[in-house]
């Protein structure tokens, strides 16, 4: 079958504008977008930019903006999208174009290191020579965080992020800090609640879903986010 694909073009270095490409390929239903992708640059327009690495779902590298969804291109085969229709292939959203389907991820990984403490990661103590025990309950509280592969996803689709509160520290992040404050080894948790609990903080989210509809690892976002907001009101705020 022929697959057609309609893709982003933007060099901020030569270009006034972004344009739109558009591209055939032959290609198997069970192909991957990213197959197509690989395809138009080996055998089409050797120019056209866009990450990837693992090309398994594990890397997060090839996040992008599918018919209109953030996605991982490794994760979607062409069968998912209607034969008779181009495939819209764009950057995420809220970053900033480096060339085509490549954006400028530091101030997501920035937005991640933000919800630590100035001091790091503190730990419980432990009895001397006896090292930190957890039961299975505990770390069933942030087993679902650390399939995190930090791919942007989340935050391109979040109507927050997008435009009403850009500054907003973003769903990937607040997941990052729910894994520390829900684990049972972390000492510093309240540290780690009063940064949730400033301007641009866990408030600013309003629960669309979109981060929790477009994670490519299935983790619950927006239950992560309320819980935090939880614990917030009954470990901080209530105890003022």
């Amino acid at each position: 079958m022929q697959v057609k694909l309609r893709i982003f073009r933007f060099d901020p270095q030569t270009d006034l504008q972004p344009h739109y490409d558009t591209f055939t390929v032959n290609s198997e239903p069970t192909d991957r977008v990213l197959d197509c992708l690989n395809k138009i640059r080996w055998e089409q327009d050797g120019s056209l930019a866009y990450r990837m690495s693992c090309a398994h779902g594990i890397c997060g590298s090839d996040g992008m903006t599918i018919n209109g969804v953030s996605a991982l291109a490794c994760q979607k085969l062409v069968k998912d999208f209607p034969p008779d229709k181009e495939i819209l292939i764009e950057p995420l959203s809220v970053f900033a174009v480096v060339k085509d389907l490549v954006v400028d991820l530091e101030p997501f990984f920035e937005r991640e290191k933000s919800v630590h403490p100035s001091g790091g990661i503190a730990l419980t103590e432990a009895a001397e020579d006896v090292e930190h025990l957890q039961s299975m309950e505990e770390r069933a509280r942030f087993d679902d965080d650390i399939k995190c592969i930090m791919c942007g996803c989340c935050v391109a689709a979040c109507p927050v992020n997008q435009g009403e509160d850009p500054a907003y520290v973003g769903p990937a992040a607040v997941v990052r800090a729910h894994r520390y404050i829900f684990d049972s080894r972390v000492g510093d948790t309240l540290k780690r609640l009063q940064i949730m609990d400033t301007p641009h903080g866990v408030w600013s989210c309003k629960s669309y879903f979109k981060c929790t509809q477009v994670c490519p690892k299935k983790i619950q976002i927006t239950k992560h986010i309320v819980e935090v907001k939880r614990k917030i009101l009954s470990d901080l705020r209530h105890k003022k």
